[in-house]
């Protein structure tokens, strides 16, 4: 039986993913920051729910925890994501797009990776975007104090630019491990991203998305990552469609990605609790 983790699955794309990987004999955790609405996915597709808000940290070392503590982990997709037209800070001062969309895959990544490797084979797939095109990690201003602008879809670039060069660096330190990673690009899917930016943001979603493609067709590449053999040997690779891709000149600079960890890192531990001085 292979244990399959997907953030995001409340509706769209990660409940699609949900379903098909169901269907294929997978026992599915939803990840739901919303315990109801999360309750909700979980009865209707027969799957699991663990509580998990991607922007925070705390909840999501509890359900990395509760995860562990249920057995093991065979496949983690990092679906989770969302694009904001102004700048928001998370509890720990993060910055909201950079927050949900990189810091909370590479928590929950790096949380489960010891359970993972115990279940090798293993998979982790972290949905990215085209959008990644033209952007580059602004390292002198990761928080966006200076650099957020055009509505926000710099930042969205930037952070799907982030999960690329994470899915590289993650493939390169787990050589020999039998765990894999890769990213891809669903395409334009009709989904919920953007609907969180007010009314003007939502019919103009709502317009683009009599155009976008279903969300089980954005689904088919994740399902086919998750589940197909004909992947299971690939690691480090960016997808469309099915087929591997050459992302941009940025996402394949191997020394902007060891620095992306490395100050991702730092951003992990200085956001963890610490212990209450006596």
């Amino acid at each position: 039986m292979t244990t399959t983790l997907i953030t995001g699955a409340n509706k769209g794309l990660g409940f699609e993913t949900a379903r098909r990987l169901i269907a294929a004999g997978h026992t599915v955790y939803v990840g739901s920051r919303d315990a109801e609405r999360g309750r909700r996915a979980a009865g209707q597709l027969g799957a699991r729910m663990v509580l998990l808000d991607v922007t925070d940290d705390a909840s999501v070392a509890a359900a990395a925890k509760t995860i562990e503590a249920d057995g093991g982990l065979d496949v983690l997709v990092n679906n989770a994501g969302a694009m904001y037209t102004s700048r928001h800070l998370t509890p720990d001062g993060v910055e909201l797009t950079w927050a949900v969309n990189h810091m909370a895959p590479f928590a929950l990544t790096t949380m489960l990776l010891d359970l993972l490797m115990a279940s090798a084979p293993a998979r982790i797939i972290t949905t990215s975007s085209a959008a990644h095109h033209g952007t580059q990690i602004p390292f002198d201003d990761l928080n966006a104090d200076r650099s957020y602008g055009t509505m926000g879809y710099t930042r969205y670039g930037e952070s799907k630019l982030a999960n690329i060069l994470f899915t590289a660096e993650l493939a390169r330190r787990l050589e020999g491990t039998r765990v894999t990673a890769n990213c891809f690009h669903p395409g334009f899917v009709g989904t919920g991203l953007n609907h969180n930016n007010g009314g003007f943001m939502r019919v103009g979603m709502w317009i683009a998305q009599m155009f976008a493609r279903r969300p089980d067709q954005g689904a088919e590449t994740l399902v086919w990552l998750a589940d197909s053999p004909e992947v299971s040997q690939i690691s480090g690779a960016y997808f469309v469609d099915k087929q591997r891709v050459t992302p941009s000149v940025a996402a394949q600079d191997m020394d902007q990605a060891r620095r992306l960890w490395q100050v991702s890192e730092a951003m992990l531990a200085a956001a963890a609790p610490r212990p209450m001085s006596s």
